[in-house]
């Protein structure tokens, strides 16, 4: 059986290593693992930065994403981006993203402050994207630009 719960100070190492494995697979980033504990200890200490969310089959954490907001003016609403997703390899094919996605739009939309979610996507990454798309998630007319000054 598949849970969604928020995730917890006790789950710091297990998000930072599903951060880590995350980064390497998808960009064949290796990241600093100090700075990755700290990134998430600061999200799960103010919610204001984010929130996470752990998927557990069983009891055993299996998967997670990080939702950061941001504010719309032109929709006096906030828009959740949903970022950090991880699924152990053991547990793709599973749905263990669907459920992640059905809870936390279900969340967003019962919170009465959110228009809507949003994520990105490395533009090679076909299979995340597929799984987009069948979620209803439709691509968007935005281009993503950004200046990154960290040495990741």
């Amino acid at each position: 059986m598949i849970i969604i719960r928020n995730a917890n100070q006790d789950d710091v190492s297990l998000i930072a290593k599903f951060n880590s494995a995350m980064a390497k697979e998808t960009e064949d980033k290796i990241l600093d693992s100090v700075t990755v504990s700290r990134g998430v200890e600061a999200v799960l200490n103010t919610t204001e930065l984010g929130l996470y969310f752990i998927a557990e089959s069983d009891g055993v954490p299996v998967g997670q994403l990080m939702i950061t907001k941001e504010w719309s003016d032109w929709r006096n609403a906030e828009f959740w981006w949903i970022q950090s997703v991880y699924v152990h390899p053991d547990h793709r094919k599973n749905k263990i993203y669907k459920k992640l996605y059905l809870e936390v739009v279900k969340f967003a939309k019962e919170s009465g402050k959110v228009c809507g979610v949003r994520l990105y996507v490395d533009k090679e990454n076909i299979i995340a994207q597929n799984v987009y798309s069948k979620l209803g998630m439709k691509e968007s007319n935005y281009v993503f630009f950004d200046e990154d000054w960290s040495d990741v």
